[in-house]
């Protein structure tokens, strides 16, 4: 299985009610998130099944990349913020999906992306995209095979 993980874009720093769940794409997290999404096509990223959480910053960068890809997201409230690696494991298992995005926040995707690959350091910015391939008893066997900024997914969509 491999498993695209993305942060999502570039978000406001307090909603106008003052909820972190209400938190919305800026502009221009908007404009360089399709910038993003464009370098994600011309790198022939295809995904089978574009899961993201309920909060309003990761439906929107989900929006927007699916859009592009050509996938509809579904919402996974097993993904919100502070998710655990089981939750997303049993997630996974629900879908049978072999290729999937998941667009989610910090630092629940580091973890997860560190403990199916049996430890380490990872450092997801806001637009970054890494590809972890998984064996399909969903162990912590997993490889993460690259990493790429937000500024390298832009400089390719703007190629």
């Amino acid at each position: 299985m491999q498993i695209y993980f993305l942060r999502h874009g570039i978000a406001a720093d307090r909603a106008p009610h003052g909820t972190d769940s209400a938190r919305a794409l800026t502009p221009e997290g908007i404009t360089h998130m399709e910038e993003e999404a464009r370098g994600l096509q011309r790198l022939e990223v295809a995904i089978d099944l574009l899961l993201t959480s309920p909060l309003v910053r990761t439906r929107q960068t989900a929006d927007i990349v699916g859009r592009i890809l050509g996938q509809e997201p579904r919402v996974e409230v097993a993904l919100s913020p502070g998710m655990t690696i089981e939750a997303l494991l049993a997630t996974l298992d629900r879908y049978h999906a072999r290729r999937v995005m998941i667009v989610g926040h910090e630092p629940d995707l580091s973890m997860a992306i560190s403990a199916l690959t049996g430890g380490g350091l990872v450092n997801m910015k806001k637009g970054s995209l890494a590809l972890v391939e998984l064996p399909y008893d969903q162990s912590a066997d997993g490889v993460l095979h690259w990493l790429l900024p937000p500024k390298i997914l832009r400089a390719i969509g703007k190629g």
